[in-house]
């Protein structure tokens, strides 16, 4: 078989063909990697203590990502108790627990403890969270401290002006969740759990969104505490000490409200539903209250804040066991324009600018 010339460049020409194809080929698939990885696009890590995972520590994990992805990235945690305090920046991210019961986050953090040595609560929660998009889903966020150091302490304190000490009870603020300028803060079955004050603090009265569903939720004074706009349903609520069991904050703008749909209360004997000390919007939904609550409406403290917007507390088909008390009584006609249950939805509530229950 005889090969010309002319055959023999065209053979070249096509391998060169093909190699550059080859090259321009594996340089686009190199770039579409990094690209996926910088926006986080079906990222999904595991954290497991016994090293069968991707980390053994959450926070590991949370560092190990981009700040941000066009798409949620999946930190799944596998059962264990977990002693960590969480800082998270970064934004679309899901801690998503493997049970809720047996996976545990867990510190034991007094705040004024902490704020004696630093000038703002970034890192006086169990978990901190200052971006945005966060989810949590199916675990336990706790703060120990009131639980385990029944004792009262006295500390120098160096922010403290006056004495320069500071008096550390049992009683005192304990974050087990604390965001800053976050918004569209996303929690389903999740358990919430400090002795005393400020369990849950999703705080951003700017344009923070916050979403609660199918939580448990335990504290003392104001443990459950947005500032912006919340929504908390089929959630249980369970008051350990304190004057009072929800807070809210909307003076950030007029729309600003707190809801609670098919939510339960319960504490101890002769524990008080809630209050504000600045503008703020209640809605209880379908609640039921044990017969341990206190025959108290949720009240205004008397403080010099000057309220704009009046008094807005609001309820509809509550129910207390052993009997209602008068103040729980459907107003919603009050409200202008007059609404009814089925208006106080998720739409509603954030204006159609976030839909976290169809997610």
């Amino acid at each position: 078989m005889v090969i010309t010339a002319s055959k023999t460049k065209m053979t070249r020409r096509r391998l060169i063909y093909i190699n550059t194809l080859r090259l321009l080929l594996l340089a686009l698939s190199v770039l579409l990697v990094r690209v996926l990885m910088a926006q986080g696009t079906g990222v999904r890590i595991t954290v497991d203590q016994a090293g069968r995972g991707d980390f053994r520590f959450i926070q590991a994990a949370i560092n190990s990502l981009p700040d941000s992805g066009a798409v949620p990235r999946i930190i799944f945690i596998r059962k264990g108790i977990y002693r960590e305090k969480l800082y998270l920046e970064k934004h679309n991210i899901i801690l998503h627990g493997e049970d809720r019961d047996a996976t545990i986050i867990t510190q034991d953090i007094a705040r004024d403890e902490w704020r004696c040595i630093h000038n703002d609560d970034w890192g006086a929660a169990t978990v901190n969270i200052d971006g945005n998009d966060i989810g949590l889903m199916n675990l336990t966020v706790a703060n120990e401290y009131g639980f385990k150091k029944k004792e009262t302490r006295v500390i120098d304190c160096r922010t403290d002006t006056i004495h320069q000490q500071k008096i550390i009870t049992a009683t005192g603020h304990q974050m087990a969740l604390r965001s800053f300028r976050s918004t569209r803060l996303k929690a389903l079955n999740c358990r919430f759990r400090s002795y005393a004050g400020d369990t849950v603090s999703p705080w951003n009265t700017g344009d923070g969104m916050f979403y609660f569903k199918d939580c448990m939720m335990e504290g003392g004074v104001d443990f459950y505490c947005p500032r912006g706009w919340a929504w908390a349903e089929n959630c249980s609520f369970y008051s350990n000490t304190g004057v009072a069991a929800i807070w809210h904050d909307g003076s950030g703008n007029r729309e600003q409200k707190t809801v609670f749909k098919n939510c339960s209360f319960d504490g101890f004997d002769g524990f008080n539903l809630g209050r504000y000390h600045r503008d703020a919007q209640f809605f209880l939904i379908g609640c039921r209250f044990s017969k341990n609550m206190a025959d108290r409406d949720i009240y205004q403290v008397p403080t010099a804040n000057h309220l704009r917007w009046g008094r807005r507390v609001f309820y509809s088909g509550c129910k207390r066991e052993g009997g209602n008390y008068s103040w729980f009584a459907d107003n919603l006609n009050e409200t202008s324009p007059a609404l009814t249950d089925k208006d106080i939805t998720v739409d509603w509530l954030f204006k159609g600018l976030w839909k976290p229950d169809r997610i």
